[in-house]
C-alpha cells in the first residue's frame, strides 16, 4: 500500500522551493518532485532583482535553494531529484502522481513548474539548432568570441543576453519585432549604451540562412514589408517562455496558451485539491519573487485546507 502525503509540490524553481520549506516548517508530509533545481533562472549569470541579495548567478540561486530545502526537510519532505512527473490523475479525493517508475498518493498537489523557452518558428531554425542559433548565452556565449551576433527579443531576458555576450562577441544586435521594448527602461539604456552594441526596432524574423553553421539573418521590417539579409555569425533566442504543464493536461482546463487559471488570492485551480503557483499559472506578471510570494500564499491556504476537512 503506497503511503498517503499531505502534499505533492511539482518543480524545483523559487516557487517550489519557498513551497517546500514551508510545508516543512508547518510540518505536512510532502513529496518534492523536481528534474532540477532553480528554474529558469539557472541560464542567468547575474541576477540583480532577487530580493535581500544585491547580485547572484543563477546556478549559485540554484545551489541556494536546494540546501535551503535540505536544511529544512528531514523527515518531512521526500526531495526526488531528477524526477519528473508524466501524469497528475485524481481518484475521489486522492490524487495519484505518475513519474513513469514510481506513483505517488497525495491529499493535496501544488504545481510549479514554471515554463520553458519558446523556440524560433522560422524557415532553417530547426536546422541550424546548435550550429550557430541557440538559446543559451550562458551557455554558449564564449564560443563566439570576437563575432558578430544576434539577439532576437526585447524583454529582460534578451538583454541580459545581449549583457552577457558583449564580454565577448564584436558586436551585439538586437531585434526587436515591435517599436517598444518589455524590457526595464534601465536595463534597455544600459546595454544599449555600449558602442558595440546595435537595436533594430520593428524587426520580424523570417529564416536563417548557412552553410554548416549560421551566417545569415533574414527580417522583415514590420512597417515598410521590406525583408533584409544580415550577415551574422550566431544568433540567441530570446522570445518568451511556454508552461510546462503537459502533465495536467487531462486534470484541469487550461487556457489557450496550456496555464493553469488560479484564484490570485489563494493559488486554487477549479479543481478541489490543486494548487499552482509562478510561471505556469495565468498569473499576470512572472518573476521569481512575484512565484515564490505565490507559492508561500498557496501554501497557506493548502495548510488551511488540511486542517479544516
Amino acid at each position: 500500500m503506497n503511503k498517503l502525503y499531505d502534499l505533492c509540490i511539482v518543480g524545483g524553481g523559487p516557487a517550489g522551493v519557498a513551497a517546500g520549506v514551508y510545508a516543512a516548517r508547518k510540518q505536512l508530509k510532502t513529496v518534492f518532485i523536481t528534474d532540477t533545481f532553480g528554474g529558469q533562472s539557472t541560464v542567468s549569470e547575474d541576477i540583480q532583482n532577487w530580493i535581500g541579495t544585491i547580485s547572484i548567478s543563477g546556478n549559485k540561486l540554484a545551489e541556494d535553494l536546494k540546501k535551503h530545502l535540505e536544511a529544512y526537510a528531514g523527515n518531512i519532505v521526500d526531495i526526488k531529484e531528477g524526477v519528473k512527473v508524466a501524469k497528475i490523475e485524481k481518484d475521489g479525493e486522492i490524487f495519484k502522481v505518475d513519474t513513469g517508475d514510481n506513483n505517488y498518493e497525495t491529499k493535496t498537489v501544488l504545481v510549479t513548474t514554471g515554463s520553458y523557452r519558446r523556440k524560433l518558428d522560422v524557415p532553417g531554425a530547426e536546422e541550424f539548432d546548435n550550429k550557430g542559433l541557440t538559446y543559451c548565452a550562458s551557455c554558449d556565449g564564449p564560443l563566439f568570441a570576437d563575432k558578430d551576433v544576434a539577439v532576437i527579443g526585447g524583454g529582460n531576458a534578451a538583454f541580459e543576453t545581449a549583457a552577457q555576450l558583449l564580454a565577448y562577441a564584436k558586436s551585439v544586435t538586437i531585434l526587436n519585432r515591435s517599436d517598444n521594448f518589455k524590457a526595464d527602461p534601465i536595463t534597455v539604456e544600459k546595454i544599449s549604451s555600449n558602442p558595440k552594441t546595435k537595436i533594430i526596432m520593428n524587426a520580424v524574423p523570417t529564416e536563417v540562412k548557412g552553410d554548416k553553421f549560421v551566417n545569415a539573418l533574414v527580417y522583415e521590417d514590420a512597417k515598410t514589408k521590406e525583408k533584409i539579409e544580415m550577415p551574422i555569425d550566431g544568433i540567441f533566442v530570446e522570445i518568451g517562455l511556454l508552461p510546462t504543464t503537459y502533465f495536467v493536461k487531462d486534470l484541469v482546463k487550461l487556457n489557450k496558451i496550456n496555464q493553469i487559471p488560479v484564484n490570485p488570492k489563494n493559488q486554487q485551480t477549479e479543481v478541489p485539491g490543486l494548487w499552482a503557483a509562478g510561471d505556469c499559472t495565468d498569473g499576470m506578471y512572472h518573476q521569481n519573487n512575484i512565484a515564490t510570494g505565490d507559492a508561500v500564499k498557496a501554501l497557506e491556504d493548502i495548510y488551511i485546507h488540511l486542517h479544516t476537512k
